[in-house]
């Protein structure tokens, strides 16, 4: 039985950080939000678990963020090794710091700061779709336990993931077929040698190993892999992390007594190519909008600045200063203005990574040049930025 409820302003669809945000700012204008998430919180979430510093300086802004950082290890820099034994140790400039805090902390807070801002939240619903006329989405159709519904509002931000139902519905999304890469990810106990003030990411040939500090002694551990070495470990995603340390020259010694402290999860093929920034009365924004890999660390801040990106674009809508029919558009626009340096950085990495003569030479350059991968870090960090 199909029912309708009073129009919002904004319905925002998918309550990780870019929409929690998003929503949060819109509300704060004293518009109607409402926050839909098919999940309910805290919920756990396959992250490398790091906000660099442009990420929290980007939150400062909207937030104050003392009883965030008391759930984290704030992270004085990162930690990049390549084949061979290479180590650099990048650090922030004094005063810059980043901060690893779970994605289930970290969500379950910002959606609590957006109840806060006034948003209306609703855990537990799945949205089947944008309800569209006269090929503009005017809403979305969303079912909960009662039933299924229209919700009608003024306009949509979809940040509903990589997976995004509305994204894949009005056909802007799509699983390109390079790269395709698999992660595999699990908090555990005693990894040796974790300096709880660094990250850490080890670069191999076609593949990298992320760790993280985690409060209480855990460890974030999050190892990505081409689809070839992927095929046959998705349902063995534990093993596959074994199997990668263990064949580690570098690394093996010290996993020797880890434990595993959480349930291995695996996700993949993690690329999703947007073709659009969304459509009349629908904008996409986080993940949704476009997703690569989680090599650089910044994906966190790159969706935190998307998600404001489109909350701006939105009240132009809103406001009636920028027709439903051009924001897709003037959001594309913003969001180039915004990353395309750090877009070209990133492929940069993700193509090194690919060919194993350039993971080596880059593990000669590291050798003669380490001055050079430390400003990699604080750019990657987005040090500048912060600071």
């Amino acid at each position: 039985m199909s029912r309708t409820v009073p129009m919002d302003d904004v319905t925002v669809v998918g309550a990780g950080p870019a929409g929690s945000l998003a929503a949060l700012v819109l509300a704060r204008r004293g518009l109607r939000v409402r926050l839909v998430d098919r999940a309910r919180f805290p919920r756990p979430k396959l992250c490398g678990d790091t906000l660099n510093p442009g990420a929290l300086a980007s939150l400062s802004a909207h937030l104050d963020l003392e009883s965030l950082r008391a759930q984290g290890v704030p992270l004085a820099g990162m930690r990049l090794s390549g084949p061979g034994g290479v180590s650099v140790v990048g650090r922030y400039p004094a005063g810059v710091a980043g901060l690893a805090v779970p994605r289930y902390l970290l969500d379950a807070w910002l959606l609590d700061e957006a109840r806060l801002a006034g948003v209306t939240v609703e855990e537990g619903v799945v949205v089947r779709g944008p309800a569209i006329g006269s090929g503009t989405v005017h809403g979305v159709r969303i079912a909960t336990g009662a039933g299924e519904r229209e919700h009608r509002s003024r306009i949509v931000l979809g940040c509903d993931g990589r997976a995004s139902a509305l994204a894949r519905a009005c056909g802007l999304a799509a699983t390109p077929a390079s790269p395709r890469r698999w992660a595999f990810g699990a908090y555990v106990h005693d990894v040796h040698g974790v300096d709880p003030a660094f990250g850490e990411m080890h670069v191999r040939a076609g593949s990298y190993l992320g760790i993280a500090p985690a409060a209480g002694g855990l460890a974030n551990v999050c190892l990505v892999l081409p689809r070839l070495r992927a095929a046959n470990a998705v349902a063995r995603p534990w093993d596959a992390i074994r199997d990668a340390v263990g064949a580690d020259a570098l690394l093996r010694d010290r996993f020797v007594d880890v434990r595993l402290a959480s349930r291995p999860v695996v996700l993949g093929p993690v690329a999703v190519d947007v073709s659009r920034a969304g459509v009349p009365g629908m904008l996409l924004a986080g993940d949704a909008s476009g997703f690569v890999d989680p090599m650089t660390g910044d994906g966190l801040r790159l969706a935190i600045d998307g998600a404001q990106l489109a909350a701006a674009v939105a009240l132009e809508v809103l406001d009636g200063r920028l027709a439903a029919a051009a924001a897709p558009a003037a959001l594309a626009a913003a969001r180039q203005r915004a990353f395309a340096a750090k877009w070209r950085f990133n492929r940069s990495l993700r193509a090194l990574v690919d060919a194993p003569s350039l993971v080596r030479a880059a593990t000669w350059a590291a050798r003669a040049w380490p001055g050079a991968f430390q400003a990699m870090v604080r750019y990657a960090g987005d040090a500048r930025t912060a600071a």
